[in-house]
């Protein structure tokens, strides 16, 4: 089986911080939101997903330099603050066979994030930012992970893909790969596991070392259902 990460909430524990840049960012221009409503509307969403949501919503334009300066604010956050979430080192020394990383955020934002928590080497060159790859549509769009499978040659059905999102578990669930729920990261709130559910996760755990056992249940299933 194919295992694809989701790497933002899964992989690295990044939503929080985005959401606190994207939450003062926002006050800057009259648009008051904290960062857990930032969390729980937009989490999954590139920043041209979330802007054109906010300039729908104020009726106008957000500045020209908006979305530049905010994305620098973030990789300078990212670059100093950033950390893997618990338990992933150890969950990628035991998890067996191919694996990638599906993300909505950029390559050069994977690369930070991913060297500076020591597990860029753990999957590359197997590393797809959804804005780069196949027809550049980005999540909630299955782009992404119809490129990653076509990459191994994998039928949706041996694909399994962990995510943190309903955008991602839509993305995921459209592309025919079976779905964990992930809710370990520090961004996760209650109720967020149903939501995941309700998107197309088979199951969800909040616990990175639950993801070799379930995979390998996964595959036992399809053993009695064959």
């Amino acid at each position: 089986m194919l295992i694809m990460f989701d790497c933002d909430g899964v992989l690295v524990d990044s939503e929080i911080i985005a959401a606190q840049v994207d939450s003062e960012h926002l006050a800057e221009i009259g648009f008051k939101i904290t960062p857990e409503d930032v969390i729980r509307r937009f989490v999954g969403l590139t920043s041209d997903g979330i802007a054109e949501i906010i300039q729908a919503e104020i009726g106008k334009p957000l500045p020209p330099e908006f979305l530049a300066e905010q994305d620098a604010e973030l990789n300078r956050r990212l670059a100093a603050e950033v950390e893997a979430v618990p338990g992933v080192l150890e969950m990628l020394d035991i998890l067996e066979g191919p694996r990638c990383v599906c993300s909505n955020s950029s390559t050069e934002r994977l690369r930070l994030t991913m060297e500076r928590t020591g597990i860029w080497d753990k999957f590359a060159p197997n590393i797809w930012s959804a804005g780069e790859v196949g027809d550049r549509r980005t999540k909630p769009d299955p782009n992404v992970y119809i490129y990653g499978m076509e990459q191994f040659r994998c039928a949706p059905r041996d694909a399994i893909v962990v995510e943190d999102s309903v955008f991602g578990v839509t993305a995921a669930h459209a592309a025919g790969a079976r779905v964990i729920g992930f809710t370990g990261g520090q961004h996760a709130w209650v109720g967020l596991a149903d939501l995941l559910t309700a998107a197309g996760a088979e199951t969800v755990t909040n616990k990175l070392s639950d993801i070799p056992k379930i995979v390998e249940a996964f595959a036992v299933w399809d053993g009695i259902d064959s």
